[in-house]
């Protein structure tokens, strides 16, 4: 099967169903878990005030928190003692945000440190994804930084918050990710992944996360392609 032929029920394992809008309720994250269960989500990705949640324990649903959220503009001791928390409980992976400015300037050593810190907090096997904002950056940061994230201990590389004005996941930052990274680390496109043919795409680039925040309507597409459910 060709990544192109992924049916829906095979893309939902690649996803982690997002909410983080800043108004969101207990009541509006508990729905989320509902659904992401029905539709058969890897994760649902979610603000630390919202812990700790109910996932019923026969469920095959991780819980993914973020930490230094949307801006990144954290000191690396608070974004420890955030991940740390959020670990305590019942996070099962950390989406942490980078100094998107540090990278900007060049300073991937204080970059590698500030995933370092994190990941010490925050041990195996915790999940900790690293959130780059790639539409903000150059190739060539966009390099530096994966690498950084690689030598700190991260297990994957993430496009975008979904909250940044320069936009989401694009193939060809998925594609430079993949290529620096190796298949060791894991590359989560993040942000504006809205169809089932856009997650097929960024399948198809290196992708093996996809965050999205309408998972229902993204596997509903696969119906209008003449697919079986899922």
């Amino acid at each position: 099967m060709t990544d192109n032929e992924l049916s829906a029920a095979d893309v939902a394992r690649y996803i982690d169903f997002t909410l983080l809008k800043p108004e969101a309720t207990h009541a509006d994250v508990a729905a989320l878990i509902a659904e992401a269960i029905e539709l058969g989500t890897y994760a649902v990705c979610v603000s630390p005030s919202m812990l700790p949640v109910e996932v019923p324990l026969e469920a095959d649903l991780k819980v993914a928190v973020v930490c230094g959220f949307p801006s990144g503009k954290h000191s690396s001791t608070v974004k420890a003692v955030e991940a740390a928390e959020a670990v305590k409980h019942g996070a099962d992976e950390i989406d942490m945000v980078i100094d998107v400015g540090a990278a900007r300037e060049g300073d991937f050593a204080y970059i590698e440190n500030d995933i370092a810190t994190v990941r010490a907090a925050a041990p195996n096997p915790v999940v900790l994804k690293v959130i780059i904002e790639s539409a903000a950056l150059t190739d060539e940061q966009i390099v530096a930084v994966c690498t950084a994230a690689v030598r700190a201990g991260a297990d994957f590389v993430k496009t975008s918050t979904g909250f940044h004005p320069s936009g989401g996941a694009t193939e060809h930052a998925v594609r430079l990710m993949r290529d620096t990274v190796g298949s060791a680390v894991g590359v989560k496109a993040s942000g504006g992944v809205r169809t089932i043919e856009q997650a097929r795409a960024m399948i198809a680039a290196g992708a093996t996360r996809l965050g999205v925040s309408g998972a229902r309507a993204l596997l509903a597409g696969a119906a209008t392609t003449g697919e079986s459910g899922y």
